[in-house]
């Protein structure tokens, strides 16, 4: 599986040339799924998963001009047949997956069974947004937009061997001050990627890459 971790979306036009990159093809010669899942338990989350699958969001994730687009929603999957929704996983060119609450999202991640099938996806493109980013990491720490809260701490998906926090010193995210990335590196033993809105982080068979118009930080255990 190939990764683009982005804090934002497609931001800007260095991280949208490194998505074409990994598609090895043109954005309209290509397809995705989408996955919402994780912003269903924040206020207004029905509404904002449609703005997210209807591309109305500011970065529109599902408005890029993707050849065909569908909906993958984890918590439908355990009642549907595997083989229903695992053929369509392994013929997509690229998994959308949102941001929201990562907790939440790893749970279903795991839960669906998509957490499974996800590192057998050899060309797949996994490009994730904020918790869709944090969750495929060992290790993830959240505070829940509150930068005085102590870090919830729990497991990823360990698809990629570094965390990483997005949102770094965002006026609307205090959590994710430069003071604060160095405590939660403080709290968690392995690297640490803080990244802004404006930067992604590019795996390909386990080398990293940092694609940046911003600014961005690597803090090491």
């Amino acid at each position: 599986m190939k990764f683009l971790l982005t804090s934002a979306g497609i931001k800007n036009t260095s991280i949208d040339a490194t998505l074409v990159d990994l598609l090895g093809k043109p954005i309209a010669e290509s397809s995705a799924l989408c996955i919402p899942t994780a912003i269903y338990p924040f206020p207004g989350g029905p509404s904002m998963a449609y703005r997210f699958i209807s591309g109305s969001t500011a970065n529109p994730m599902c408005g890029l001009g993707w050849k065909s687009l569908g909906v993958l929603e984890l918590t439908a999957l355990p009642s549907i047949k595997e083989e229903h929704w695992i053929t369509a996983v392994q013929e997509t060119d690229a998994l959308l997956v949102w941001g929201g609450d990562v907790l939440y999202l790893c749970r279903w991640m795991r839960e669906s069974g998509l957490a499974d099938l996800l590192p057998s996806l050899r060309e797949t493109v996994y490009v994730g947004v904020s918790a869709g980013s944090m969750v495929t990491a060992p290790i993830f720490g959240e505070t829940y937009d509150d930068p005085n809260m102590p870090f919830v701490i729990d497991e990823g998906l360990g698809l990629v061997d570094f965390a990483l926090l997005p949102h770094l010193d965002h006026e609307d995210h205090p959590e994710s001050s430069t003071a604060n990335v160095e405590r939660m590196a403080s709290e968690i033993p392995v690297p640490i990627y803080a990244i802004d809105d404006e930067t992604a982080i590019k795996v390909v068979d386990g080398t990293v890459e940092v694609v940046s118009e911003g600014h961005w930080k690597l803090s090491t255990p």
